[in-house]
Order: structure tokens, then C-alpha cells, then sequence
């Protein structure tokens, strides 16, 4: 008798521990079941990082830096005045070329004075042709009853042409002294290329004075007072404050799923236990790929042997709604879980609240 239950309980055993391994697997296959579920239906990634637009910071002229109102890592506004270039020679060129249009001015009223000059000049030849021709007109009828000689008519005639001639040659300085002038209709080109230059030194003048571009915080500050800044070289970089978005990395095939406008719950990772509300502002196009380059106009295309083909991934841009309570750094890392059953400006099902819509 002891010995049947012996065997009885030896059976047992082997029975219990194949219903439980049975219950693990069955269990690790549901779960497995829902968590891939769970995946395709709210696409999910970790490689995500949360990024801000930035704004370089250059000189639109070149000089020495005499003022620098400014530190790595503050916080600027859009206007703030972050740092000036020594003005002196550009105020030099402003004050120059003001002088050059007044000078501008009086030689202008001094070709008016002479246009005024040469149309006396045109009245008086005008007139003087005029009685020549009208002299030559009288004696022509007179030689024939030989009042006159043939020499006085001939003096008579080239008087008249010469009269003619000064008409001409007065007409033709007239027209000289009007263009000289420089008016077309009621403005005076002279005066405007003047001007057109002064408003380039002092917008140049204006351009000493560098100014914050937006809102934001100043970032890889490397320089100092007296330092020279060349045109158009970037000194350093503001990071716009007033938006901030994730770049978020999905396979190639859950990219189906994913459309503008869908909600996404983002989570910061210096932001624990925080979910943030986010809305897909797009879908990447396009990646880099280094195969298919062309070297000496010919397609690169190096030998490979895929035994397993990679999904690819590409960037899905998430502009954040909510503000988080804690301080956002352009290249932190991020997780994202897409919901593709909720669009922009639906209740926020599941969503922790903006908490900025309390206040």
C-alpha cells in the first residue's frame, strides 16, 4: 500500500509541472499576442529625441565687438540688444555721404541755373535767326532790281544759315543741361543714387547693433569683447523658446499607420512620469542613403548579400501642445506612442490635461 502512493504522488509531480510550463507558455504567448497588438495599433518608439529650431547669430557687418550684453545658456527675448560692432566707421561713411547730398543738391540747383542759362542762350540765337532769315528774305527780291549786290545777298544768306546753326547748337546744350540735371518726372536721379546710399550705410550703421532674433536661450557662446566679427560668420546659436517638437523614428512599416493630425502621448526622459500631448505634424520623405552615390558620374553601387532585410526608419515630427514642468533641452531623449483613433482638437481620452489650462 505505501508503495502504490508512493508511485501515485511520483506521478503527480511530472503532471503538475507540465500543466504549469503549459500555463507559462500560454500565458507568454497571449501576452506576446497583445503586446504586438498593442504595438501595431499604437505605434510605439524610443528613438525619439525632443528638438528646437535654432537660429544662428551673425554680424551683418564686419568690426571689432566693443559691447557684449550677453552670457552662455541665458535667456534672451526677440529685440534684446546682445552685443555691438564698433560703429565708428560706418557712422563716418553716414556723415560722409550726408555731405555728399547736400553737395549733391547745390550742384543740382547749379544745373537748373545753367538750363535756365541755356534757354536765354536758345531765345537770343532763336531771335537772331529769325532776322537773319527775314534779312535774307528782303534782299532776294532786291537784286533782281539791283538795289543790292549778289555779295550782299550771299552775306545775307550764310548769316542766316550760320543764325540757324546757333539754334541748333543752343537746342542741343539746352538738352545737355536738362539731363545734366538728372530730373525724371518728379524725381531727381542725382539726388536718389545719393540717397539710396545713405540709406545703405545707415542700415549698415543699424546693423552694428545685433539683436536677438526670437525668443530663446543663448547657446554655444565662444566669444568676448574685442573680438572681431567677420560678415556673415556665425558667432553662436540662440534655441528658439516658443516651440518645441520630437523627432521620432518609426520602421518603414509602421509608416501606414501614422498620419498628420494624429495625437501622440510623448514622454520625456527628463521629465519622469510626465506624458505630454503632441499632434503629427508630418512624415519624413526621405533619408540618407549612401548607396547610389556617384563617383565620376557613374552609380556607385558596392556588392552585399542581405540575409536579413532592416526595416528602415524614418522621422515623424511631433509638435508638442502641452508644456511640461520641467525644463526642455533641444536633443533630449524621448518616447512616443502614436494614437491613431484621436486627432487634434478631440477630448484627450487617456491624456494627462495640458497643465497650463488650470491656470
Amino acid at each position: 500500500m505505501p508503495t502504490d502512493q508512493g508511485e501515485s504522488k511520483s506521478g503527480a509531480k511530472p503532471l503538475l509541472s507540465r500543466i504549469i510550463s503549459m500555463a507559462i507558455w500560454i500565458g507568454s504567448a497571449v501576452s506576446c499576442f497583445f503586446v504586438i497588438l498593442e504595438l501595431v495599433t499604437y505605434p510605439r518608439t524610443s528613438d525619439a529625441f525632443i528638438r528646437a529650431n535654432t537660429v544662428g547669430v551673425a554680424a551683418h557687418v564686419s568690426g571689432n565687438i566693443v559691447e557684449f550684453n550677453i552670457e552662455d545658456n541665458q535667456q534672451v527675448s526677440a529685440g534684446d540688444l546682445l552685443f555691438v560692432v564698433d560703429t565708428r566707421p560706418y557712422e563716418a561713411v553716414v556723415e560722409r555721404l550726408k555731405a555728399k547730398l547736400l553737395l549733391t543738391d547745390l550742384e543740382v540747383e547749379a544745373y537748373r541755373q545753367s538750363v535756365l542759362a541755356a534757354e536765354a542762350v536758345l531765345e537770343e540765337a532763336v531771335a537772331e535767326a529769325d532776322y537773319a532769315i527775314a534779312h535774307h528774305a528782303r534782299l532776294v527780291p532786291l537784286l533782281e532790281q539791283k538795289f543790292v549786290t549778289p555779295d550782299e545777298v550771299q552775306k545775307a544768306s550764310s548769316m542766316a544759315d550760320a543764325a540757324s546753326g546757333r539754334v541748333a547748337a543752343a537746342n542741343a546744350e539746352l538738352i545737355r543741361a536738362k539731363r545734366l540735371v538728372g530730373d525724371e518726372g518728379e524725381i531727381n536721379v542725382r539726388r536718389r543714387e545719393v540717397e539710396a546710399s545713405l540709406a545703405d550705410a545707415e542700415l549698415n550703421l543699424s546693423y552694428c547693433y545685433v539683436r536677438a532674433p526670437v525668443d530663446g536661450y543663448v547657446s554655444n557662446l565662444n566669444i568676448a569683447r574685442g573680438q572681431y566679427a567677420n560678415k556673415g560668420v556665425q558667432l553662436f546659436t540662440v534655441v528658439d523658446d516658443s516651440r518645441w517638437y520630437v523627432l521620432a523614428n518609426y520602421r518603414e512599416t509602421l509608416l501606414r499607420r501614422i498620419e498628420p493630425g494624429m495625437v501622440a502621448e510623448v514622454w520625456l526622459l527628463a521629465c519622469p512620469g510626465q506624458s505630454l500631448r503632441g499632434v503629427v505634424q508630418g512624415v519624413g520623405k526621405a533619408i540618407y542613403q549612401p548607396v547610389g552615390a556617384s563617383v565620376d558620374a557613374l552609380p556607385d553601387v558596392p556588392p552585399s548579400l542581405d540575409w536579413v532585410r532592416l526595416a528602415q526608419r524614418f522621422p515623424v515630427r511631433i509638435v508638442l501642445e502641452d508644456a511640461p514642468d520641467c525644463s526642455l533641452h533641444s536633443g533630449g531623449t524621448a518616447t512616443v506612442r502614436i494614437l491613431p483613433d484621436q486627432r487634434a482638437g478631440q477630448p484627450r481620452d487617456g491624456i494627462l490635461e495640458d497643465p497650463l489650462s488650470s491656470n
